[in-house]
């Protein structure tokens, strides 16, 4: 049977390159109008906006009905389903999926990425792998649950401005971690943002970047692995792919490069750096 990978717009698939996979939108509210995420609204014109504008955009979750549509389609043409979420910890879409997959018992099998943006696209890609070694829906729902222990998300801000706007820190630590160029690296992990550690200036951020990526077991470039960038410029990633270049030179020829959209975006602002792997397991 044909299986259908249906993700939603957080894991920064805008424009699959797969047959087999579905996007559905986010909603992100600037003010009183509201844009479908990659539908009406590209990572660009988000950062076009979230930059010159002052109204700190909001990002909605996807409804039950919306999954529901999509998971109907796909069972009607003949499909059994994998949905993979955005994190339950940081939105509602996750539980949205799974009431909507409660009226196709055997035919919709849910997965929360419990990560985000490019963390949430590697597991994605991975289904796509697994699909193409034949595994049927509830196997691939069943690797992937056991794979995602395995992914690590981590990034490296530029400014804490929009942790400030958005109410996560508090104006006098924006405006120290400002005047000292702290630049604070956070992880996602067990599906919740944390922070790993503040560094003074963008070298010693790069430095501290790394260093969390060695403290894992590796990375396993057997399974997808993916940077990320916001804004309108990969001029900070580049840097820091110059100066990482014994983590990835054995490995890759050309890293996979993306931009992080709105969903993430809209709480860190742009100039942030994203890495996310599956780190070397037993049982690879």
């Amino acid at each position: 049977m044909a299986i259908r990978i249906i993700t939603d717009s957080a894991s920064d698939l805008v424009r699959p390159q797969r047959k087999e996979v579905t996007v559905l939108p986010m909603s992100i509210t600037f003010g009183e109008r509201e844009y479908q995420d990659g539908v009406n609204l590209t990572h660009r014109e988000f950062y076009e906006r979230l930059v010159e504008g002052d109204d700190l955009p909001v990002t909605s979750q996807i409804g039950p009905g919306q999954f529901g549509d999509a998971f109907r389609a796909a069972v009607e043409a003949g499909e059994t389903v994998v949905a993979v979420t955005l994190s339950s910890k940081l939105s509602g879409t996750w539980q949205s999926a799974c009431l909507a997959a409660e009226e196709f018992p055997g035919q919709v099998y849910v997965v929360d990425s419990e990560s985000a943006a490019i963390g949430e696209m590697i597991l994605v890609e991975r289904a796509l792998e697994l699909l193409d070694q034949g595994l049927e829906a509830m196997e691939i729902a069943q690797k992937l649950d056991g794979e995602k222990k395995d992914v690590r998300l981590v990034a490296l801000l530029d400014t804490l401005e929009y942790l400030k706007r958005g109410g996560r820190i508090s104006p006098s630590i924006a405006l120290v971690g400002g005047l000292l160029s702290i630049k604070p690296v956070i992880a996602v992990e067990r599906g919740e943002v944390v922070l790993l550690g503040k560094a003074r200036g963008s070298k010693n951020g790069n430095n501290l970047l790394m260093g969390e990526i060695q403290k894992t077991a590796g990375i396993d470039f057997a399974r997808p692995y993916r940077l990320g960038y916001t804004g309108l410029s990969d001029s900070l990633l580049q840097k820091y792919i110059a100066d990482s270049r014994a983590l990835w030179a054995e490995h890759a020829d050309q890293l996979p490069i993306c931009t992080v959209g709105g969903t993430i975006g809209a709480h860190v602002g742009p100039g942030a750096v994203a890495v996310a792997f599956f780190c070397k397991s037993a049982k690879h």
